[in-house]
């Protein structure tokens, strides 16, 4: 509860500051500006130095060695989409591996499927929950179970790339400090607005996020979807957390502050099914902005040692982002009792909407971004570009999205239990 109560009080001391001194709304309106200026030069440099003259996915990387590699698929409630999963996992170009499917006590036929699969494919294992345990608990009991050094995750409902084993588990051979590699995936649900809306979010800001945050020092998560680990780093920051809403957000900070590296991979490509309705947008980000809560509130006070340092830019930015979040809804509110009262000249909010120049600036950069961030993606999806039109706004829907799920996830995650064991439940997957 002291790291809870210490973490609030400053982001509520700098609400409260900005509040006071004025700087809130120019606050409000300038930091979603800087967070893409600086987003755009980090994906670019990474662009650049990265990415630029190698290989594409479809080109199988040069390893300098093949070691036994193990595939874990947590699975709950998967019956529409494990078969497809597993069948696509069986193809890896890689020449020694095992498949694990862990059934996390699903209320639907995933048990049966499984072991019916694991007759026809001779390198897939299961392993059967009785009961709903959590995403945490059934990897660490793939991981437990598994036979190999590097073990790659897929979600139960994702479609991985030929090369993707390749891609992930390079890094991790050709260096020792690597413990975890992230991929990248892409939306596949896409007759709906808000399904296509998010193949331009993966591209245009979860991408570029992560090429700049790879830039600028550490990882704020991987991606859960499709992401591979050294197994000596998973024991050596003691696995998943089963207390933790979002395992993979806590599995990158553990080893991270263990002093692992994790590398950003854009050529391991996955296919992924995401929401395709409001509700279960909803849902999925409010879980999202909860899990980054949990782990701020767990890590606020062990962060501060030197050899640290690279992690606190992570704890700045959550840190930023939940203190607009909050003076947003703080401006909002003022901003409407001046409609109805006179208000003191500190607490004056003459309007919610940026000045118009800073507008167009915002409406410029956004533009900008996109069209970045989707030229480089075009290396993995070529007609990726058609969908501009569906999502070159989506950037202003992004804040205002982060701006809600943030308002009800802190205190969700400030209130909650640390004995509570995070099981999970089945979610929109979209119309296919």
């Amino acid at each position: 509860m002291t790291r809870k109560i210490f973490g609030l009080s400053i982001i509520l001391f700098l609400v409260l500051y900005g509040l006071v001194t004025g700087y809130m709304l120019d606050f409000i309106f300038l930091y979603p500006l800087f967070m893409s200026v600086m987003w755009i030069l980090g994906g670019v440099y990474f662009y650049f130095h990265w990415e630029r003259g190698t290989p594409s996915p479809e080109t199988a990387p040069t390893v300098s060695e093949y070691p036994f590699v193990s595939i874990l698929v947590p699975c709950y409630n998967e019956s529409a989409n494990v078969e497809e999963t597993i069948e696509v996992a069986n193809a890896q170009n890689w020449p020694d591996f095992e498949i694990i499917a862990i059934n996390d006590g699903s209320s639907d036929d995933t048990g049966e499927r499984l072991e019916r699969l694991a007759q026809e494919y001779p390198r897939l294992r299961v392993i059967q929950f009785a009961a709903n345990q959590g995403k945490a608990m059934a990897l660490r009991m793939g991981a437990l179970a598994a036979r190999g050094e590097y073990i790659v995750c897929i979600d139960g409902d994702a479609l991985m790339h030929v090369n993707a084993t390749a891609y992930l588990v390079r890094p991790m051979v050709e260096n020792p400090r690597v413990g975890a590699v992230t991929g990248n995936p892409r939306v596949r649900t896409r007759s709906t607005l808000v399904g296509k809306v998010q193949v331009g979010e993966f591209s245009s800001i979860i991408g570029l996020i992560k090429r700049a945050q790879r830039i600028y020092g550490h990882l704020f998560t991987i991606s859960g979807v499709i992401c591979s680990f050294r197994r000596r780093a998973l024991h050596d920051c003691g696995y998943w957390d089963i207390n933790m809403i979002t395992e993979d957000i806590d599995i990158s900070w553990s080893l991270q502050l263990r002093h692992w590296a994790i590398q950003y991979e854009p050529n391991a490509l996955c296919w992924i099914l995401m929401p395709e309705t409001l509700r279960g947008l909803w849902t999925q980000r409010v879980r999202w902005a909860q899990g980054g809560a949990e782990v701020f509130f767990k890590n606020i006070v062990r962060i501060w040692k030197w050899m640290d340092h690279r992690m606190w830019i992570l704890i700045v930015d959550f840190v930023l982002s939940t203190v607009w979040a909050y003076s947003y809804l703080l401006s909002l509110i003022l901003w409407s009792l001046g409609k109805f009262f006179v208000m003191p000249a500190a607490l004056n909010v003459p309007t919610i909407f940026p000045p118009a120049f800073w507008g167009l600036i915002l409406a410029f950069v956004n533009l900008l971004q996109f069209v970045t961030a989707m030229t480089i993606e075009t290396r993995y999806e070529n007609k990726l570009l058609r969908l501009l039109g569906w999502t070159i706004w989506y950037p202003l829907v992004f804040w205002i999205i982060s701006m809600f799920t943030m308002l009800v996830a802190v205190p969700k995650a400030f209130f909650k239990s640390r004995t509570k064991r995070a099981a999970w439940g089945s979610s929109d997957r979209g119309f296919r």
